[in-house]
């Protein structure tokens, strides 16, 4: 698994798509998810920013997780966005059910994020749900970038308010360098 964190807007999209179109890659966007199966109320409060709850998320997630072959790379954007959620995450790879190769943490400057969402053109991207979206990023989801370190997961930051195609090949350094430690670790195991 290829896992892409970052805030809205920081370019996760953008990247899953290229790698699933030009190099074959499942990809898994877990806002796109969100947006086809949940409905009524929970709906509206995602429009105005509001997260599903961590036994929401992991409960379509771990659906989602058993209609892929997930012993194929692919591509993971959008999850976790919380530390149980990155428990539950992490708990899965020590269980063997899937391998984390890559966690690739895009950054982006809050002019850049407010810029591309207000761009993009959906409803739910007012600028006021824009910045909720960042904050409760900066508050919820950052630290679990601190957290996932702690368990020894690896994470590449990489610098998001440049270019996709820049962004793409160093994401494919990243992925292939990931990829030769693993392979390295194997034959030494």
């Amino acid at each position: 698994m290829i896992l892409l964190m970052g805030v809205a807007g920081a370019g996760k999209s953008m990247q899953g798509r290229i790698l699933a179109d030009e190099h074959g890659y499942a990809w898994i966007s877990t806002g796109e998810i969100l947006r086809v199966l949940v409905t009524g109320k929970r709906r509206l409060e995602m429009s105005q920013g509001k997260l599903l709850s961590d036994d929401e998320i992991i409960d379509v997630m771990d659906k989602v997780f058993d209609l892929i072959d997930i012993q194929q790379e692919f591509v993971l954007d959008g999850f976790p966005r919380t530390i149980p959620q990155a428990d539950w995450l992490t708990a899965q790879v020590k269980k063997g059910r899937f391998q984390l190769n890559s966690v690739i943490n895009l950054i982006a400057s809050k002019e850049v994020v407010v810029q591309r969402l207000l761009n993009r053109g959906r409803l739910d991207d007012t600028e006021a749900a824009i910045l909720h979206r960042i904050d409760s990023y900066e508050r919820v989801t950052s630290p679990i970038l601190e957290h996932l370190r702690a368990e020894g997961v690896p994470i590449h930051d990489v610098d998001s308010d440049r270019d996709a195609r820049v962004i793409h090949d160093e994401i494919l350094n990243l992925i292939d360098a990931s990829h030769h430690a693993t392979k390295l670790d194997k034959e030494l195991a």
